[in-house]
């Protein structure tokens, strides 16, 4: 097992490598001068001149990615232009908004998936199944900001029972601060759980008709047993892979819902990175989600292996 975790570990790290390769391409393959860009056409050229040494253009691209991959390693991503603080603490208090939010709309996605997809897995044949179907079909339809902006509407605008926007610190009122998430986890989660909730059925129905799950019910295995015990059990890799997923898409659909609810985390962050031109927050937050990405990669990965111990050894 050890060795199956070292494996995987260096395939991560490499790809968290070419991926801080891709992102500091970025910024080499922006036409003209970035000094310029940044500052604006009225920029004087002592301006672009101090920009360009603050941001390391005066030396070769090679030697400016290794010291920034450096500063990378360490913690230091660099300055923000727009913000003038340090590209890391930036980041670090925008996280506190952008993983509750998304950690809270992949469980309940998945509280919600998943006992919908076995379920209808079971109930195939039967009028639930397709109702169950339909009804993960319109929820995938639908986009995530516009469930949102219902959302507002109905429970803030019309009820008042939760508030349309902002977003208040876990350490100041943790009531407050469940009830700025609730409509945002609620609206990232439902789009996720319709999604899920097919691709669990799907999983599950394959393996309800394996050789191995006939043969429990012919030595008269209850069927609750067969469902959760043989069949949910053979099911758990791919269910597994659907959370990953589901981790990955709520941390990158969350940019559009932060937007919509006004909460000042990691998404919202970097589109004011990009309106403001402000290469090195932009390139340490691409970096921060291609990493998380990657992770949660290794994370599966590693789950793989103890759920079926003949992965470790492939």
């Amino acid at each position: 097992m050890l060795g199956f975790v070292v494996r995987r570990f260096l395939t991560a790290l490499l790809s968290v490598l070419l991926a801080s390769m891709v992102v500091f391409s970025a910024l080499l393959a922006v036409p003209g001068d970035p000094a310029a860009i940044i500052l604006g056409i009225n920029a004087t050229p002592e301006a672009r001149e101090v920009l360009s040494r603050k941001l390391g253009l005066d030396v070769p691209p090679v030697q400016r990615y290794v010291q920034w991959l450096g500063g990378v390693a360490r913690g230091d991503f660099g300055e923000s232009i727009n913000y003038q603080r340090p590209v890391g603490p930036l980041i670090a208090d925008r996280l506190r908004v952008s993983v509750p939010l998304s950690i809270g709309a992949a469980l309940l996605a998945c509280l919600i998936a998943i006992p919908l997809g076995i379920f209808a897995a079971v109930r195939k044949g039967t009028v639930w199944d397709p109702l169950v179907t339909s009804l993960s079909q319109l929820g995938a339809a639908v986009p995530s900001f516009w469930l949102g902006l219902l959302f507002i509407l109905f429970f803030a605008v019309e009820r008042r029972l939760l508030p349309a926007g902002g977003f208040t610190p876990f350490g100041e009122d943790p009531t407050a601060w469940a009830r700025s998430l609730a409509l945002p986890v609620l609206a990232l989660a439902l789009g996720q759980a319709a999604v899920m909730t097919r691709m669990t059925r799907a999983a599950m129905l394959e393996v309800l008709n394996q050789d191995f799950v006939r043969t429990a019910r012919a030595k008269g295995v209850a069927p609750r047993g067969v469902v959760f015990k043989h069949a949910l059990r053979n099911a758990m890799v791919t269910i597994i892979t659907i959370l990953g997923l589901s981790l990955s898409n709520v941390f990158i659909g969350s940019i559009v819902i932060e937007q919509v609810f006004a909460l000042p985390g990691l998404g919202r962050l970097a589109l004011t990175a990009i309106g403001t031109r402000d290469f090195p927050l932009l390139q340490g937050e691409i970096l921060v989600y291609a990493a998380t990405i990657v992770a949660l990669g290794f994370i599966v990965d590693i789950s793989y292996g103890l759920l079926d111990p003949r992965i470790r050894y492939s």
